[in-house]
């Protein structure tokens, strides 16, 4: 599992080992404020770091490196759309197709998340930034 899949399960998980560590609610409050701006800070780098990769490739100077992500997309697409006017792939299971469709899912999810993310993360960190 990825960590920005898995932030929103940790911040529960996080919120109650703070809450037995620290009976003050202040105290409290200001921890849990501290380990929510350490998960979004690490998950900022991790998407960074993933945007450099794809920003790599897609400035490569070798068509395969430049075009790989976006062909294999297209394909999956394609699989999908002639299914739908009834040209299967032969040895193709109705599990395959759902697992295409989620990758096409998190394909265009994942970049339209990657950007808001983008955008997003430095305007909650600023606040947090003025905390310390």
């Amino acid at each position: 599992m990825a960590l920005p899949a898995l932030i929103p399960a940790l911040v529960p998980i996080v919120g109650r080992i703070i809450g037995n560590l620290f009976p003050d609610k202040e105290a409290k409050a200001k921890a849990e404020a501290e380990a929510l701006k350490m998960l979004l800070a690490h998950q900022h780098e991790l998407e960074h770091a993933a945007a450099r990769v794809v920003h790599a490739e897609a400035a490569s100077t070798h068509w395969l490196a430049a075009n790989w992500r976006p062909l294999t997309m297209l394909t999956f697409v394609a699989l999908i759309v002639a299914r739908w006017f009834g040209f299967a792939a032969p040895e193709l299971h109705e599990t395959e197709y759902a697992k295409l469709w989620s990758i096409v899912e998190l394909g265009l999810g994942g970049y339209v998340i990657g950007r808001s993310v983008e955008k997003v993360v430095p305007t909650i960190m600023e606040p947090l930034k003025a905390r310390r």
